[in-house]
């Protein structure tokens, strides 16, 4: 049974590695710095820099009622 697993396990790594192998690399600097320009040109949308109004916020506290 182990040999069987074995083969089955190095089948699954040498498909992996074929897939890996034909994706076109880009370069680090290149990925960089259009995370950069991506950043830039949505930061006037993002929440954690522009922040949230509390009437659209669905995480704001709930308001409690008491009747008591």
């Amino acid at each position: 049974i182990s040999g069987s697993s074995s083969i089955a396990s190095m089948k699954k790594v040498v498909q992996q590695l074929q897939l890996e192998a034909g994706l076109n690399s880009v370069k680090v600097s290149q990925t960089a710095a259009d995370l950069k320009q991506f950043c830039l040109q949505n930061a006037q949308h993002d929440p954690l820099l522009t922040g949230v109004s509390s009437s659209t916020n669905p995480f704001r506290p709930q308001k409690v009622c008491s009747f008591l």
